[in-house]
């Protein structure tokens, strides 16, 4: 798989950005793990195949953080929300979830 399959999308950068700009302002959201993933994605730095697997198993557990109150308020944004977008977004779920296919194939 060539290293450009790796390279996280510019949305998930700008997620990853937005991500770690809330957490900044609010002071919640996302691990120590998370912080430094979104710095990961924002620069756009490549990603290995262990990482792809990581992104993949944080969306599976946390897809049920959506349900939780605050999702996407722009006001008072969830810690669920703030974390979501340090480890991409939606985009980033979609990304992981593709790559972790062709890891496995």
């Amino acid at each position: 798989m060539a290293d450009s399959e790796f390279t996280p999308t510019m949305k998930m950068a700008a997620n990853a950005k937005r991500g770690l700009k809330l957490h900044e302002k609010f002071d919640r959201g996302g691990t120590e793990v998370g912080v430094k993933r979104a710095h990961q994605l924002a620069d756009r730095k490549t990603v290995t195949a262990a990482d792809v697997k990581s992104m993949h198993s944080y969306f599976a557990r946390h897809s049920v953080d959506k349900d939780g109150k605050g999702w996407g308020d722009a006001k008072d944004p969830s810690a669920g929300y703030i974390a979501w977008l340090l480890w991409g977004g939606d985009e980033g779920k979609t990304w992981a979830d593709a790559k972790r296919k062709k890891l496995e194939d």
